[in-house]
């Protein structure tokens, strides 16, 4: 099997709709923070706050909220809680639970569990994917072919996401085509949607341009989301070029967690209280209180051996001090 044998994506698989973006002027954030934000932290966080921070999130507005991680303990530890936060995680009308899925094991565990969306992660360079899930893309993708379709018989929606998709640490700059193809082949077993990734956050607006021109015609925008990490801090000027091409779904972590374990030099994800902030600035609506999610982040930041990187929550933290400073 290859990955340049992908065919044109299909149409939407049922489900689709769920959470789509209809309206140009709204934009969906699939908030990735209680996962991919947490899977490289070093301390780990209790089952109860992790519950905690996801109901603060969704408080605060967002209705994508990517849990956990059905992969084995030993390769995340901080995941080695996923039934336990599910189970104690409870249901709200309208937002979609969802975790990663690396094989039929995982799909097994998250069948048990009360959730809305599986994902399935691959990369767009055979060096990268080695060093995450130790095989290649194509095997990646072989193994992906029972468990998107069982998990779209059992009534759940797929994700996928394609990760390295402008750079490698270890094989340097990416071509398009490379991401593209994997992303046609993931479609085409029956994902809903794509989180293009931007793994050690090399992307710049004209990359991101030079992607998309490439992706014209071949994907389905209105089925992509972009992931960007903002190690170089241009992850929110990528976000502007890809709005004006049509993307309308973000993947981003509350206070800028994150960072892959996999991926030597990747900071941070985009800071989901930036993207917010920048998006609410450009007359575009979110569904997200900014208020409500500084205090969401809150939440986990006490649990953590360092500070949030993101600069809204740090800037909203000045604030607070300055205001209990101020004579009443």
């Amino acid at each position: 099997m290859s990955a340049a044998d992908g065919p044109v994506a299909p149409s939407a698989p049922a489900g689709a709709a769920l959470g789509a973006t209809a309206d140009a002027d709204h934009v969906r954030i699939v908030e990735v923070g209680p996962r991919d934000g947490l899977q490289n932290e070093r301390v780990f966080v209790s089952t109860q706050t992790k519950v905690a921070f996801v109901q603060a999130l969704v408080a605060a507005g967002l209705r994508d909220v990517e849990v956990s991680s059905f992969v084995h303990p030993k390769a995340v530890p901080q995941v080695a809680d996923a039934e336990a936060v599910f189970a104690a995680l409870p249901r709200s009308e309208g937002v979609r639970y969802s975790a990663l899925v690396p094989n039929l094991r995982g799909l097994e565990r998250a069948l048990a569990c009360e959730l809305d969306e599986i994902a399935v992660f691959t990369g767009s360079t055979d060096s990268f994917v080695g060093k995450n899930i130790r095989m290649t893309i194509a095997e990646s993708l072989e193994r992906f072919a029972p468990v998107v379709p069982g998990a779209v018989d059992a009534g759940l929606t797929v994700r996928g996401y394609v990760s390295t998709a402008f750079g490698c640490p270890y094989e340097g700059a990416v071509e398009p085509q490379q991401g593209i193809r994997v992303a046609e082949r993931l479609f085409a077993m029956g994902c809903r949607e794509i989180s293009i990734g931007d793994t050690i956050g090399v992307a710049t607006p004209g990359a991101v341009t030079r992607w998309l021109d490439a992706a014209e015609g071949r994907l389905p925008f209105d089925r992509l989301a972009m992931h960007f990490h903002d190690t170089r801090g241009t992850a929110l000027a990528n976000v502007m070029v890809a709005l004006e091409r049509g993307i309308r779904v973000f993947d981003s972590c509350a206070g800028g967690l994150g960072g892959c374990p996999y991926a030597p030099g990747a900071s941070g994800n985009l800071a989901t209280e930036d993207l917010v902030y920048a998006l609410h600035g450009t007359g575009l609506e979110t569904g997200v209180d900014l208020d409500a999610l500084v205090l969401a982040s809150r939440v986990i930041a006490g649990e953590l051996d360092h500070g949030l990187p993101g600069r809204y929550f740090q800037a909203a933290r000045v604030n607070a001090a300055v205001e209990l400073l101020r004579p009443h």
